[in-house]
């Protein structure tokens, strides 16, 4: 196969790290966490020649979906998410408020993911997995043949995601990095919510809070 086209940026307000994955060969693709800055999410995925199909969030995180709805109304892309956090997904205004952040609004999900289940963009498969424990519904997305990993606010460079917010669970969180994410190969690349990438063998030696 091909080898994947993928560009990974930081949008604001927040430093999101907005993902575009296509296929090369029909040039169709999926978004994954447009937190913000919709017109360059846009024009990045222009000057790649590519289709957006689907938008993929990691969760519900008012800074992972605030281009989402820009982004549906630009390209009629499928905006899909795990049902567990369609409470969070509800009170995406509240969660504007309580952070100073102006709200846009977004429309609800059209698609709710299921764990395991395989997300097609063309030629390329994308594995959908709960990983939850930063919020109840967060997915991690993994390309077996592309050796990565997008694991939203779960794992971090050497850390993990918050579980101080809404829906957050230590216990979950932790089951997540070592039941679904530990056990993938050493060598996949973890794309992370926020901050640098890094890899799964990597976390499982030297990650502050959950070694393998």
């Amino acid at each position: 196969m091909t080898e994947l086209i993928r560009k990974t940026f930081a949008v604001p307000p927040l430093g999101c790290n907005c993902s575009i994955l296509g296929d090369p060969v029909t040039k169709l693709a999926i978004v994954v966490d447009p937190g913000g800055a919709a017109e360059r999410i846009l024009r990045e995925v222009q000057d790649l020649g590519l289709t957006v199909t689907k938008i993929l969030h990691t969760h519900a995180h008012f800074d992972h979906f605030l281009a989402s709805g820009e982004m549906k109304a630009a390209t009629a892309a499928t905006l899909c998410l795990h049902k567990d956090d369609h409470a969070l997904w509800d009170m995406l205004e509240l969660q504007c408020r309580a952070f100073g952040v102006p709200y846009i609004p977004v429309p609800p999900p059209d698609y709710w993911l299921t764990d395991e289940e395989t997300v097609h963009i063309g030629q390329v498969r994308v594995t959908a997995l709960h990983t939850p424990g930063h919020t109840p519904g967060s997915m991690s997305f993994h390309l077996p043949a592309a050796r990565i990993v997008l694991t939203g606010d779960t794992l971090f460079r050497g850390s993990i995601g918050r579980t101080d917010l809404w829906g957050g669970d230590f216990d979950a969180i932790e089951r997540s990095i070592l039941e679904r994410l530990y056990t993938l190969e050493d060598a996949t690349a973890v794309v992370t919510g926020h901050g640098p990438e890094t890899e799964i063998g990597w976390e499982k030696d030297r990650n502050q809070f959950v070694r393998a």
